[in-house]
């Protein structure tokens, strides 16, 4: 699955789209978080809020003010609604001018999260909604370790940023080490991760991320989450695994 051809069908090909730094951090942001369900759909419906966007995230997040809302007119995808993005946007824009840049905002949190001890996620969830006063409803959308949540998405979104060496995920967030990334948590992962004994626990929670990526820093302790590909790969391209791999045989 780490292989240039992924690319394509996979929402991370929104970061190659772009050449600019901080273009591909916020389609990228925009990419994980809506990554729900079918990789197609959720592809479709980012593209078209990329274009709502002019094709210039980073400027239209810069530039974000109620003038730019008309642009969201009918947007939805799953759960999310205009109101989510708006409110999503208002936020980055409000981090941008604070920090200088969404890049900055994050090297913010990892910096805290070092000094406090924290998880990272935790960490961003709180400095994210820091100051905030919209709609409750648009926190949902962006995950918090501490309240025992998977947080796939916004490690997906590390997993495509942190990263180096890779032909598919890429090192735009230079300073954080790819050793305290977490697997990305989805259903897929997490049957797979079962039937080959890597992953114990039933419920796919934070205790299940901290579970299989402890197993995976047995493999390597300095990039676990790169095995997401190895067990994602499996459900997605419908592989089955050799049976000698097999631990627990009755989960299909």
């Amino acid at each position: 699955m780490e292989v240039p051809s992924y690319i394509d069908s996979d929402p991370v090909c929104f970061l190659h789209a772009f050449e600019d730094r901080e273009d591909r951090l916020i389609a990228g942001f925009f990419a994980a978080i809506m990554a729900w369900g079918r990789r197609d759909i959720v592809i479709r419906k980012v593209g078209e809020l990329i274009e709502r966007m002019g094709n210039r995230p980073a400027d239209f997040v810069r530039n974000y003010d109620f003038n730019y809302r008309e642009n969201l007119t009918g947007f939805k995808h799953r759960t999310f609604t205009e109101e989510d993005v708006h409110n999503l946007l208002s936020i980055l824009r409000s981090k941008t001018e604070i920090w200088g840049s969404f890049y900055h905002f994050w090297k913010h949190v990892y910096d805290t999260s070092v000094t406090e001890n924290r998880n990272i996620i935790a960490v961003f969830h709180d400095a994210f909604f820091d100051g905030y006063v919209g709609a409750e409803r648009v926190k949902k959308h962006i995950a918090n370790s501490d309240k025992k949540s998977s947080c796939k998405r916004l490690y997906l979104f590390l997993r495509w940023t942190c990263r180096p060496n890779s032909c598919v995920d890429m090192n735009l967030l230079d300073f954080i080490p790819p050793a305290i990334l977490k697997i990305p948590l989805d259903v897929h992962v997490a049957r797979h991760a079962r039937r080959m004994g890597l992953l114990g626990r039933k419920q796919n929670d934070w205790q299940a991320v901290l579970e299989l990526t402890e197993r995976c820093k047995l493999l390597d302790v300095t990039d676990p989450a790169k095995y997401d590909y190895a067990l994602f790969g499996i459900g997605v391209m419908h592989h089955d695994v050799p049976e000698k791999y097999l631990i627990n045989k009755s989960i299909k």
